[in-house]
């Protein structure tokens, strides 16, 4: 999946039960830190779904917790060095309390933990917990065991099924979390691109049931959620059986997910090319609900790259493959992963990469330095390039994209955009959501209230938002996929 920006101070899972957080016995805080990609996040909340019927209810103080839970990301590199780091402020912080007499527990949790194991407890010792992504539904029995002394390494890959066995988060837990949510509906990876240690932390490809997610996704609904992202390693890998026992694939789901009242929004991420079949393309075709915008990683525009990174497409390939979504989505915008520096890339590799980029305008991107992962075949390969080179070409890459980025968004100004009104202003008088294309938007606070989509009109861009005024009344959302403004990524 795409990794995002390690979150700043504590990730506070909305944890807790029915009854008021004052009156529930044995009230004990925990603070949580995520790390990674999207799917920890959805990770962290599920796992303040389990300690909420162990009395924990949750902290943005790191000094008040009686549980820090670190919900790790191995992708980066050095990612299991950044933990160590913050595993000392926590040792500090812990011998502080002591001298309190209060007890401080301390999990690490995610990928981290799988690829590490004991060795997190033998390098830590203030950890008392390590626990892998496909156990953490066995977070409460774990503590418990902690807390007769023992210290814990949960990281076998479970044979039940976790969401089955996780609580189901209630409507106070679901509302405090905002309008908009994750729903993860696949985990795993078969595809073993080399650069890629997600096979080995996240193992096969798993698909949730499809009654599982209807459920899921319908308590989200009465709760107030309006926009649902679904998430996967390999999203569109998803399939099962729907509720006839037909064979499904992930957009018939979305089509089963767009009769569910209330969710007027629907997004998914991150696809491989290689799993974008005709089905998904009709939804977005299809679907109203839909967002027209899709993150389809291609990693490199090389073709002797991709080969060597496994990842069984070309570059032809793959632009074919967004003309067909294009031809069925025309205002359709396109996010992308990209790595550079890959081992053995020359000059000449790099520049297709520049080429594809120019060719395809990406309205956003996340982009990397190739950072040999251990375990991985990229790690063995000749030909690794010097930092130097990775940098310089990180940003000559990274000057096209935010060039394409700044005229996508200039683009916008003028239309007419649905906006999803997600929380308050940074200043007076202002709200804030979230474009179709997934843009901040900033309002004035007259035209809506949280929870509301609006039609605005969009005035100018700032650094890093869209800026918009006026409006007609509330609507769900587009009327078709034909009537929404037409706004593409390409020139």
């Amino acid at each position: 999946m795409t990794d995002i920006a390690s979150t700043k101070g504590g990730f506070s899972t909305a944890a807790g039960g029915d009854a008021p957080a004052q009156t529930r016995p044995n009230t004990r805080k925990v603070f949580v830190k995520t790390y990674g990609c999207q799917m920890n996040v959805y990770d962290s909340q599920r796992m303040g779904d389990a300690l909420a019927g162990e009395g924990y209810e949750p902290t943005l103080v790191i000094e008040e917790a009686d549980l820090v839970l670190l919900n790790t990301c191995h992708i980066r590199e050095k990612a299991a060095e950044k933990i160590y780091s913050e595993l000392g402020r926590i040792r500090d912080m812990k011998a502080e309390r002591a001298t309190r007499g209060l007890e401080t527990r301390v999990a690490v949790a995610g990928c981290v933990a799988q690829a590490e194991g004991r060795e997190i407890i033998a390098r830590a010792p203030v950890v008392d917990l390590v626990i892998g992504p496909q156990t953490y539904h066995r977070l409460p029995q774990a503590l418990a065991r902690v807390s007769d002394g023992e210290k814990v390494v949960e990281t076998d890959y479970a044979v039940e099924d976790k969401f089955a066995e996780l609580p189901k988060s209630d409507r106070r837990q679901i509302s405090g979390r905002g309008v908009t949510a994750f729903l993860t509906v696949q985990e795993g990876c078969d595809k073993f691109c080399t650069f890629c240690v997600v096979p080995y932390t996240r193992g096969a490809e798993v698909s949730r049931p499809f009654a599982q997610l209807i459920d899921e996704a319908r308590r989200l609904a009465e709760a107030g959620v309006r926009e649902v992202t679904l998430l996967g390693q390999n999203v569109n890998a998803w399939d099962g059986e729907d509720e006839a026992g037909r064979p499904i694939g992930l957009g018939g789901l979305l089509h089963r997910l767009a009769d569910i009242p209330g969710l007027a929004r629907l997004r998914y991420t991150t696809s491989h090319p290689r799993d974008m079949d005709g089905e998904l393309v009709a939804a977005h075709r299809d679907l109203p609900g839909l967002m027209p915008y899709l993150h389809l990683p291609v990693q490199s525009g090389s073709d002797t790259i991709l080969k060597a990174m496994n990842r069984k497409h070309t570059a032809d390939e793959y632009l074919r493959l967004l003309d067909t979504i294009r031809a069925a989505r025309p205002d359709i915008a396109l996010s992308g992963d990209f790595i550079v520096g890959f081992p053995g890339e020359s000059e000449a590799d790099f520049e297709a990469t520049m080429n594809l980029v120019r060719t395809v305008r990406y309205a956003s991107a996340f982009t990397f330095k190739y950072s040999p992962r251990p375990g991985t075949p990229g790690a063995e390969m000749d030909g690794h390039l010097s930092e130097a080179v990775k940098d310089e070409r990180l940003q000559a890459l990274n000057a096209l994209l935010r060039q394409h980025q700044t005229e996508f968004a200039q683009s916008l100004v003028g239309k007419r955009l649905s906006v999803l009104i997600e929380k308050p202003g940074r200043h007076p008088g202002q709200i804030a959501g979230r474009s179709p294309y997934l843009q901040p938007v900033v309002l004035p606070e007259e035209i809506g209230v949280i929870g509301d989509i609006v039609e605005a009109t969009i005035t100018s861009t700032g650094p890093n938002s869209l800026l918009a005024e006026g409006m007609t009344k509330p609507v769900a959302q587009f009327q078709s996929p034909q009537e929404a403004p037409t706004m593409r990524s390409v020139a």
